[in-house]
């Protein structure tokens, strides 16, 4: 069966909706290059089909809408067991696909329920009307396999409030839906249980008008009958919200980490940002907050192409491929970093990392 599955759902007054849903259950449906191929021509159709006047990114089963990217093959490739060609491809076509969803011409709305991460915050941020539900669980945790946050990373989290984009990215704490409203993540929240009668409201309506506005109607009303089940949610980063600044409110990456382990708490929350601070990789660290500053004025277009040549350089040195090692193919937990703190990381070795290693940028065209 296929990765992908796309249907055409009719609506009243003869229009279409389209459907694209992730179909790898098994595996969390994180995002394959042939899931992205399939993907970016159908969009590209619909795109250009007058009939059809909306589209709904979704995805089989309720464990996760999207956990991530094609890890497993990026390892292979990295640590020579495939092509060696095959991180620059995929990250050039996710990063197309994120952008041609980003700046779609019609309404396009993501269902996030369940494990949104990596690869599938790069799905879900681009769309105009971003869903969350009760067991949603968004988190961009690259810190702890030597990476960064990318597929737009560097545009969303530098929309965040008071320095939460940045504490994020650093921690990859995890975020649930009261949060990803908060932050600007997610746009309604809305009950899982209402999923179904969703496609079914949508069809319903005349497509004549507005169509934004008319799934922004739709989504509101759900939302509204949605509100009990979200009543009682907690939303940690929220209630965080003025130690996440003080935190942030230093000049250094190594200032920012020491004040955030030098607190003697027993918050449950801030202990989980110290372990992931203590136990991730040091350039990491690094690396984040410098993508984050350099990105701040980047247009769309820009934060793509700067985070191809970041991701691309990422896989031509060992900090990634050992991060991958520890927490996901040998699972040792036991990572070999290349640099023992955040102060060791050499400043050139970093610039490096953002120096483009083409003539010709495979996103120029973007």
């Amino acid at each position: 069966m296929s990765a992908v599955l796309f249907t055409e759902h009719a609506t009243a007054d003869g229009h279409l909706i389209g459907e694209i849903r992730l179909n790898a259950e098994r595996t969390l449906n994180a995002l394959t290059l042939e899931m992205i191929d399939l993907i970016q021509p159908q969009l590209n159709r619909w795109q250009a089909d007058e009939r059809v006047v909306a589209i709904l990114l979704d995805s089989t089963g309720d464990k996760a809408f999207c956990a991530g990217g094609d890890i497993v093959n990026l390892y292979k490739a990295m640590t020579g067991a495939a092509d060696a060609d095959f991180p620059q491809a995929f990250f050039t076509r996710e990063y197309r696909l994120d952008y041609a969803i980003h700046t779609s011409s019609k309404p396009i709305i993501c269902w996030g329920s369940g494990i949104v991460m990596g690869g599938g915050m790069g799905l879900m941020n681009g769309c105009s009307h971003r869903v969350v539900t009760q067991t949603s669980h968004l988190a961009m945790p690259e810190v702890s396999i030597g990476l960064y946050p990318d597929v737009g990373g560097s545009w969303f989290l530098n929309r965040m409030p008071g320095g939460t984009g940045l504490f994020l990215g650093l921690t990859g704490n995890p975020i649930n839906a009261r949060d990803a409203i908060f932050l600007g993540l997610a746009d309604r929240a809305i009950d899982a249980g209402l999923r179904e009668g969703l496609l079914s409201r949508l069809a319903s309506e005349a497509w004549g008008g507005d169509a934004g506005g008319t799934v922004s109607r739709v989504l509101r009303e759900l939302e509204s009958e949605s509100r009990p089940a979200f009543s009682e949610m907690p939303a940690p980063i929220r209630e965080h919200v003025d130690l996440i600044r003080s935190l942030t409110d230093h000049d250094s990456v190594e200032a920012i980490v020491g004040a955030l382990l030098g607190l003697e708490t027993d918050d449950k929350w801030v202990r989980r940002a110290q372990k992931a601070v203590r136990n991730g990789s040091p350039l990491s660290l690094r690396l984040i907050a410098e993508q984050l500053k350099r990105s701040r004025h980047l247009s769309l277009r820009e934060v793509f192409q700067q985070e191809l040549v970041l991701s691309v350089q990422c896989c031509r040195h060992r900090e990634l491929p050992e991060g991958v090692r520890a927490l996901l193919i040998d699972k040792d937990n036991q990572p070999d970093w290349l640099f023992k703190s955040v102060g060791e990381v050499n400043a050139s070795f970093l610039a490096e990392l953002f120096e483009s290693p083409w003539a010709q940028h495979p996103l120029a065209d973007l």
